[in-house]
């Protein structure tokens, strides 16, 4: 699969607002003090942990990892380009906050695995891991045809990882997270057409081109949805 490297890239994930709201739900499932230490799993930009490092001044830098190197990311975290296990595997430290956003579906069930077990050994004590993923019923993103086709997959898919990430982690509270999003049909487009959703990826430029069409048709000028996240929460 191509690499998704447009999802927090002028979107509504990149927007002030959606930061300001999502790192206010982080704040009311993790608490932050000067000495708390962050690694996200999967960061893109660091948009997240950028405006946690602003808020909350750190003594230590939140760390970032992800396997693409993308223009634009924050310059005050520290960023790997690496997968989170590898990372993991190789660094002795503890977190008290570990952060995967909107990634699991990248790992192959066995990859899952093997990532939760090292996470869970470098959670500090009551240290948390914080997942999030798409909601997997009755989701409102705007889709085409066969983009719908491809996201349903997708979070059919996901329902079976979440079931790997109770069974492994045990004890596991759920929460969502909802952002409403009001975006220009024209944005929007521009989004489909950049693949900002890894649904979009193994498409063909001609099934992006007629998806966009499709959009274009059916969808009204102004766009509005609630996009909704599903979070695990686990205390260690």
């Amino acid at each position: 699969m191509k690499k998704l490297k447009n999802w927090d890239n002028q979107t509504w994930l990149s927007s002030k607002n959606y930061i300001h709201q999502f790192n206010k739900f982080l704040s009311k499932r993790a608490r932050f003090n000067k000495n708390t230490k962050i690694l996200d799993i999967g960061c893109g930009r660091a948009n997240i942990i950028s405006n946690l490092q602003k808020r909350q001044k750190f003594k230590e830098k939140p760390i970032g990892l992800d396997i693409i190197k993308n223009k634009g990311i924050k310059k005050n975290i520290i960023f790997k380009k690496i997968d989170g296990y590898n990372y993991l595997k190789r660094k002795n430290e503890k977190y008290d906050l570990i952060l995967l956003k909107q990634t699991i579906h990248f790992f192959s069930p066995s990859k899952l695995k093997a990532l939760l077990d090292i996470a869970k050994k470098r959670l500090e004590k009551g240290g948390k891991m914080l997942i999030f993923s798409l909601k997997t019923t009755n989701n409102k993103i705007p889709c085409f045809k066969k983009m719908k086709q491809k996201l349903d997959g997708s979070l059919k898919r996901d329902e079976k990882l979440f079931k790997i990430i109770k069974k492994k982690l045990k004890k596991t509270n759920e929460y969502y997270f909802n952002f409403k999003v009001n975006i220009s049909k024209q944005k929007y487009l521009k989004m489909v057409k950049s693949r900002y959703i890894s649904c979009l990826l193994d498409l063909n430029n001609n099934e992006i081109s007629k998806g966009v069409s499709e959009l274009r048709s059916k969808c009204k000028n102004q766009i509005k949805f609630t996009d909704t996240l599903k979070c695990i929460s686990y205390k260690k």
